[in-house]
């Protein structure tokens, strides 16, 4: 507690310094971060705002994305659209063609963002041509987390790299009497091991089906395949899966009751709170992949900001684009949440996870590799609408035994067409 008061007020200082914003700054974000680790990673956003003069208010909807985003609908059919929601992918377009959205070139010019900021997400923030969003991070989906005990326990020397590899593995940990793999029960949990398991057969299957929504990959052979190892994962689960959030699967891999954990990135942040560390109670590496090249889902929390006629909400705006894309911010917050910065130039050497650190360097290698995707499970490649029908058809494959892979791909095809 005492090193973060440090480090925050440091951080305010330099942020602060010769910068002036006229009457009260005000804000009040919506976001669904209302637990665990994005839930404290945020309030840091919250402290930072407050030291730095502004007045601080967040509203927080559990669950899903899309109780966020009717939440932003129902405020904004009311003419009181919230100056900052947390919000991102092409839902940000979206919003950004409707003209609501606020204009943040001038503070983006200003601290030159368009240099700072990752490539690959400048698009996504300024989707109409203008930036309307602050990245706050980049999250890796496509990892494969590990209990160095359970390894251990079943002779596995190294992680897997392939999916045969998996295989072998996970059948190697069943024979020495540990879960294979931990998983929850939810329908994001369901999507980001599916989109795993898509990405690492066949990256080009991924594109077809999870940004382009092309029926024929959809539908096709090879999701019928990605289908049937699916299956195959979800068997080497166990009965208790019902009812599991990804905090207890977690759980059950880091004290070596479970051999294998398919999470994004910020299941770090759980981890260091719960005080296990890397290379003696888990091991992390890319996900299994079959082309032999390094990749990266990514998926980004970014802030989108809302026209707004009261000054102070006007002021505040132009105090959290600055917070949050200071380098400050963008090292505290991400070392707290397991993600790595949006910025280019932030310095990862320093208190940050060795996992962070291999997948900023797994980011730039999957972007040289030209591997590199958006998130379908998050929220990053499609419309909401799309990425929950997709989600509906793999839960319920998941928890039908009976279905068939080629079936599970039909209907993942139908569902989408449907919301065409």
């Amino acid at each position: 507690m005492l090193l973060w008061r440090t480090m925050l007020a440091a951080a305010l200082l330099s942020l602060t310094a010769g910068m002036a914003v006229a009457g009260e700054p005000k804000t009040n974000l919506l976001s669904q971060w209302d637990t665990g680790s994005d839930a404290a990673a945020i309030a840091k956003l919250g402290e930072m705002f407050n030291a730095a003069g502004g007045k601080w208010t967040a509203t927080s909807i559990a669950g899903h994305t899309a109780n966020t985003i009717a939440k932003l609908r129902a405020d904004v059919v009311a003419g009181n659209a919230p100056p900052a929601v947390q919000l991102k992918g092409p839902e940000i377009a979206e919003w950004a063609a409707t003209g609501m959205t606020a204009d943040l070139d001038p503070i983006a010019t200003r601290e030159h963002w368009d240099t700072l900021v990752a490539p690959q997400l400048i698009a996504v923030m300024k989707p109409e041509g203008t930036w309307v969003a602050a990245p706050m991070n980049i999250h890796r989906i496509n990892w494969l987390w590990a209990s160095k005990k359970a390894l251990d326990k079943a002779g596995i020397a190294e992680m897997p790299k392939t999916w045969a590899e998996f295989n072998a593995d996970a059948e190697k940990l069943k024979a020495v009497g540990i879960i294979p793999v931990a998983h929850g029960s939810q329908d994001w949990i369901d999507a980001t091991l599916f989109e795993n398991i898509v990405y690492g057969m066949n990256v080009d299957l991924y594109r077809g089906a999870f940004v382009r929504l092309d029926m024929a990959a959809l539908r096709g052979r090879d999701m019928a395949a990605a289908f049937a190892e699916l299956r195959r994962v979800i068997n080497w689960t166990d009965p208790g899966m019902p009812g599991r959030d990804w905090d207890a699967a977690a759980n059950m891999m880091l004290n070596g009751k479970a051999g294998f954990f398919f999470m994004g990135d910020w299941a770090i942040g759980t981890f260091n709170a719960e005080g296990f560390k890397y290379g003696t109670d888990y091991l992390c590496a890319q996900g299994p992949s079959d082309n032999g090249k390094p990749g990266f889902i990514l998926n980004s929390d970014s802030v989108v900001f809302f026209k707004q006629k009261d000054p102070d909400y006007v002021a505040g705006q132009t105090l959290l684009a600055h917070l949050i894309m200071s380098k400050d911010f963008q090292t505290i917050f991400n070392q707290a949440k397991g993600s790595i910065p949006a910025r280019l130039d932030v310095d990862l050497s320093h208190g940050f996870n060795p996992c962070q650190v291999a997948s900023q360097k797994d980011l730039n290698d999957s972007i040289k590799a030209g591997t590199l995707v958006l998130s379908m499970a998050h929220n990053m490649s499609v419309l909401q609408k799309y990425r929950g029908a997709m989600m509906e058809v793999i839960s319920e494959f998941i928890n039908t035994p009976s279905m068939k892979p080629e079936d599970a791909a039909a209907k993942l095809g139908d569902a989408v067409e449907a919301q065409m």
